[in-house]
Order: C-alpha cells, then sequence, then structure tokens
C-alpha cells in the first residue's frame, strides 16, 4: 500500500439532492444517504480481486458553514500532529487542527501554499 494514500473525498454542494441526481444519472452511480449524519455516500471501488482503488469512496453534503461549493480529500496518516506541524514548516496553513470527529478517528483541514484546502484522516484505534 502507498503511504498515505487517499481514504475519503468529500464534496460540498448548495443543494446536496440536486447534486447527489446529477451524478446518479450522469454516472449511473447509487448513492445512498446516511440517516445519522445527513452525508450522501458513494461507496469506494473496489478494484480489481477486492483490491482497494486508487480512490476510496465519498460523501455528498449541502453546505451550512462555508460559502463557496468545495470538494476535499482526505489522506491518511500515522501521526496527524506530526504532519500537521510538517504542513506548517513545509509553508501550509492549519484550518482546523487535529481534532477527534468520530471516537477512533481524527481530521485536520489545511491549506496548501497556494491555497488549496486538503486534510488529514488518523484512524486512532487499529
Amino acid at each position: 500500500m502507498p503511504n498515505n494514500p487517499v481514504v475519503f473525498w468529500e464534496l460540498a454542494s448548495h443543494d446536496a439532492e440536486q447534486t447527489v441526481a446529477f451524478l446518479e444519472r450522469v454516472f449511473d452511480w447509487d448513492i445512498q444517504v446516511d440517516e445519522a449524519t445527513g452525508i450522501y455516500e458513494i461507496p469506494a471501488d473496489r478494484g480489481e480481486a477486492g483490491a482497494p482503488a486508487p480512490f476510496a469512496g465519498g460523501g455528498v453534503f449541502t453546505l451550512r458553514k462555508a460559502r463557496l461549493p468545495f470538494l476535499t480529500i482526505y489522506i491518511r496518516v500515522e501521526d496527524i500532529e506530526a504532519k500537521a506541524r510538517l504542513v506548517e514548516e513545509a509553508g501550509g496553513l492549519i484550518v482546523i487542527p487535529p481534532e477527534e470527529i468520530v471516537p477512533g478517528s481524527k481530521t485536520c483541514l489545511f491549506n496548501e501554499p497556494s491555497g488549496v484546502t486538503l486534510a488529514m484522516y488518523e484512524r486512532l484505534i487499529k
């Protein structure tokens, strides 16, 4: 497995239902809503013989706080605090510091030097 793979993506839309309907019609995807989170989930393709695909599954949701639609990729890391320090040392900006989003998982949003927002994910429970 490659170091620090992309493990998830999210698409924030002004109208998740409209975005989901578009993606289902154009790409023939079967997108299901997670009633607990309200996020429309697109499962990962398992690829040949069940091998993980280069990109993992994703989710679509309606914007609440942000003003602009966005697409963010989540990169799995082993030590999110150390990576956050490295982001800053390399000229990036931490947007949301490492925080536990659900028990056993932490995320951190950051901008790379040109301003593109990316995210890191660390699974705390192995």
